[in-house]
């Protein structure tokens, strides 16, 4: 379910290039419509895990499963209009706000090692997605139909599955039906430490996949949409296969190693954007994808020892709602520098290094680190 799901939300992603040359988008629109999906996405995140905290997993994440096939159904008229393309990516927002925040909480209920298996599920969709979408997009026949068909079929069983997965949560909350989820005194550790990583989830992902191929696209003449899905599938491919990574590094150390990639990646794809060496694009893209990866796993181990567990979906949901922040990177980027990326790259580039330093910090791991054991009371022994 998660996979399916995660699959779709990056078919649009190489597409955009096609949209580009058949709408006659401008950089910055191209980039306001990656960021229209996380305008879509951040209430459903913020609604969904307090609202299935209350009335159950399953009753919140099975309709919109269903409404991702309509979704993705909904692409196939956008080259006919640009109004259709910013609705259904924010639409496609709100569903995965939906089944990404609920669905790891429904996860996190049902398995011990929730936290790598969302991570490998949402990962794997999200280097799958890309991938065959750009493959297709750039060789195949109706490129701006078939990906979206591919994803309506794999979403088939999903649609079907997802009403017999039982229903874990027990103890239903009766909470305000906006929640963020933080437990008392726990919200220095979220907003200094967890929030910076969860920012770093999509802000390297996206620049990635949005930001670099778009400035590059004129220099691979004939191959960009192809390249464009490649370069997305290693990022997200890159952000699967390290998370074994995250536990031997410790998540008190995780999150700096990942900003610090973070900050390696953007400076070199700086320097594939000035001085138009397109191939970087995909060391930079294995770089990016390991900060990624780090992140998103190094985040939702926090979010799993910091929630109360009778607020976990809504923990979970203000987690992703900050993760998705990092969609509007992009265009944050193109801003800055008056629709030229570099001056804004440079400067992700030095945010991330200082952030990252800050997360190797004493005070930033102590922050987070797992209360002490209380050791048992000794019985005193008997008198004589």
């Amino acid at each position: 379910m998660i996979f399916a799901v995660a699959f779709g939300t990056n078919v649009p992603t190489p597409l955009l290039l096609l949209y580009r040359a058949e709408l006659g988008l401008s950089p910055t629109a191209l980039t306001g419509a990656f960021g229209v999906y996380a305008a879509g996405l951040v209430p459903a995140l913020l609604l969904a895990g307090p609202l299935s905290d209350r009335v159950g997993r399953a009753r919140v994440v099975a309709p919109f499963v269903v409404l991702a096939a309509v979704t993705s159904l909904l692409f196939l008229a956008v080259p006919s209009a640009v109004w259709v393309l910013f609705a259904a990516r924010f639409l496609q927002g709100a569903v995965s706000g939906v089944v990404f925040s609920v669905g790891t909480a429904w996860l996190a209920e049902s398995r011990p090692d929730a936290a790598q298996a969302t991570a490998v599920a949402l990962g794997g969709g999200w280097a799958f997605g890309p991938l065959v979408a750009g493959l297709l997009g750039q060789w195949g026949p109706a490129p701006a139909i078939l990906p979206y068909l591919v994803h309506v079929a794999l979403l088939a069983p999903a649609v079907v599955l997802v009403w017999r997965i039982p229903e874990t949560l027990a103890h239903p909350r009766h909470g305000p039906l906006v929640d963020l989820g933080v437990p008392p005194g726990a919200g220095r550790a979220f907003v200094l430490v967890v929030a910076p990583i969860a920012i770093g989830v999509f802000a390297y992902a996206a620049t990635a996949v949005n930001v670099l191929p778009l400035e590059l696209e004129p220099v691979m003449p004939g191959v960009g949409v192809a390249v464009t899905g490649v370069v997305a599938g290693i990022t997200m491919g890159a952000g699967v296969a390290v998370q074994p990574l995250v536990r031997r590094l410790g998540v008190g150390y995780a999150g700096a190693v990942a900003l610090g990639l973070g900050a390696a990646g953007t400076a070199i794809g700086l320097l594939a954007d000035t001085s138009g060496r397109w191939q970087l694009v995909l060391p930079v893209s294995a770089l990016l994808g390991l900060a990624y990866g780090i992140c998103l796993a190094t985040g939702l181990t926090l979010v799993a020892r910091l929630a109360d567990p009778t607020a976990r979906g809504a923990l979970t949901g203000t987690f992703y709602a900050c993760s998705y922040l990092g969609f509007f990177v992009p265009l944050l980027l193109a801003t800055v520098g008056g629709g030229e990326f570099a001056p804004g790259l440079a400067g992700l580039a030095v945010v991330s290094a200082v952030a990252a330093l800050w997360l190797a910090s004493p005070a930033a791991r102590a922050l987070v680190r797992p209360p002490a054991a209380v050791p048992p009371t000794v019985a005193p022994p008997p008198p004589g």
